[in-house]
């Protein structure tokens, strides 16, 4: 099962390196990863495969976003079908 992590925020030193390594730890493969800097603004979203992982996806949304308070940033997990539904006009 695939999932879609989005990473905002303030621009800051080592946020892919928190998020990479806090999913490997994890047991969530990265299969594709974008991101870019707005001027002082830091924007990411990966594609993720979640099926080895050693928790569900409701426990991982939760962490991932507990992660992101305590780094200042905004990261959410969910669904790769709800992401799609979500995004699709």
């Amino acid at each position: 099962m695939r999932a879609v992590v989005t990473v905002t925020g303030k621009d800051k030193k080592g946020i892919i390196a928190k998020v990479s390594t806090f999913l490997a730890e994890r047991g969530v493969n990265i299969e594709d990863i974008s991101q870019t800097i707005l001027s002082e603004y830091f924007a990411m979203i990966m594609i993720v495969e979640i099926s080895s992982a050693a928790k569900e996806l409701s426990v991982l949304a939760e962490e991932c976003a507990e992660l992101g308070k305590q780094i200042g940033m905004t990261i959410y997990m969910q669904h790769e079908d709800i992401f799609n539904a979500m995004h699709n006009i």
